[in-house]
């Protein structure tokens, strides 16, 4: 895990449109920003596969993810990289594709004592923004569970996407088939508890907007997050805006 030596927020949004999106799983979150990015033509970056690679790499070391001791140890020979292509998305820990393998249950269960540790997290941020400043795209959508308020908090589209907690726990049981809806809910609940002690994901900070969508379904979604878009900026050039 070495330096990633970024800009500033600032200066990646000078040359590149940052879109930031942040809510809690289930939201929708990663499928809606890859879409929206499609559309607009831009990058893409979940933010989370990051912190779910490291939590990959952990256990593939037989670390203690519980132990921010034992993290660092094994995160000092991290080797990580992402496509920020929506339509060609891989996640590689040095010559391993993990993009499967992250989603695995227990890369899930250990992936919030990962995001925990504080020097992590500042990596992250800072390896979020230096994957946007050299992207070479118009723009590049970020998602996350505190881009709006800590990767990017200058963005110039904060979003917060939501959903009501038994709508979410529904669409994550629907996407893991095979496992009991009920386990799934209570994981989803344990995360969103666990998780919202280290950073507010749940509530839209100061400028965000919200877009809840409880009662939209995933095209619906989409045209939601792209009218914030629309309303709060004009699209650059080389930019798209397909309907």
């Amino acid at each position: 895990m070495t330096d990633p030596s970024p800009g500033s927020a600032a200066d990646s949004q000078a040359e590149v449109l940052l879109v930031a999106i942040d809510g809690p799983a289930g939201s929708g979150k990663s499928s809606v920003s890859k879409q929206v990015a499609r559309r607009l033509g831009f990058g893409f970056i979940d933010t989370g596969a990051a912190y779910r690679a490291l939590a990959w790499h952990a256990l593939d070391h037989r670390a203690d993810t519980s132990d921010s001791a034992s993290v660092l140890d094994v995160a000092g020979d991290f080797d990580y990289a992402i496509s920020l292509d929506p339509d060609d998305y891989w996640v590689h820990v040095g010559n391993t594709d993990v993009t499967t393998a992250i989603r695995d249950p227990r890369v899930t269960e250990a992936v919030s004592g990962v995001a925990r540790v504080p020097a992590v997290r500042r990596w992250m941020s800072a390896l979020t923004r230096r994957l946007v400043s050299e992207s070479g795209r118009p723009g590049v959508v970020v998602e996350g569970r505190d881009i709006t308020t800590v990767v990017a908090p200058d963005a110039p589209v904060r979003i917060l996407l939501t959903a009501h907690p038994d709508i979410r726990a529904a669409r994550r049981s629907a996407e893991l088939a095979g496992l009991d809806a009920r386990a799934v809910a209570d994981a989803l609940h344990r995360r969103d508890a666990h998780d919202s002690t280290v950073v507010d994901f749940l509530t839209a900070a100061p400028g965000v907007d919200v877009v809840d969508s409880s009662d939209l379904d995933f095209e619906q979604t989409v045209d939601a997050v792209l009218d914030v878009v629309r309303t709060v900026i004009p699209l650059q050039a080389g930019a798209r805006d397909e309907r």
